[in-house]
């Protein structure tokens, strides 16, 4: 089963973020780096991306034919994604323990979803 495990950010940790020494901040890329490495070399790692801030976003419309694009941020949000890692896991409980490896969830900023397996156009 596929989960995505979504990482949030917020103000607080935007100021965690910033108030930590280059050692501390290294110590976070790190986590990530091996989280990676070990989700990688079990096989169960498809996908993990950091993402820009939201401001860099543009929000697509389509409105009688006609595509329009608007620059971000969106409505004014107290989180917002900030990375995810897709896995492929045997049991929620798994995925939710590799999430636990994430340092954003010491601030409850991780989130488990199982994927849904959509139909597929050509079956």
């Amino acid at each position: 089963m596929k989960y995505l495990i979504l990482i949030s950010h917020n103000e607080q940790a935007r100021d965690a973020w910033q108030g930590m020494s280059d050692a501390e901040r290294q110590l976070g890329v790190k986590a990530h780096a091996a989280l990676v490495d070990e989700l990688a070399a079990t096989g169960e790692l498809i996908v993990s991306e950091a993402l820009a801030d939201p401001s860099t976003a543009r929000r697509v419309r389509v409105e009688r034919g006609r595509t329009t694009a608007t620059d971000g941020p969106f409505p004014e949000v107290k989180e917002y994604l900030a990375g995810f890692y897709l896995v492929e896991c045997d049991s929620i409980e798994q995925a939710v323990a590799h999430a636990a490896r994430v340092p954003e969830a010491q601030l409850g900023l991780v989130e488990v979803r199982p994927v849904l397996d959509a139909p597929r156009a050509d079956a």
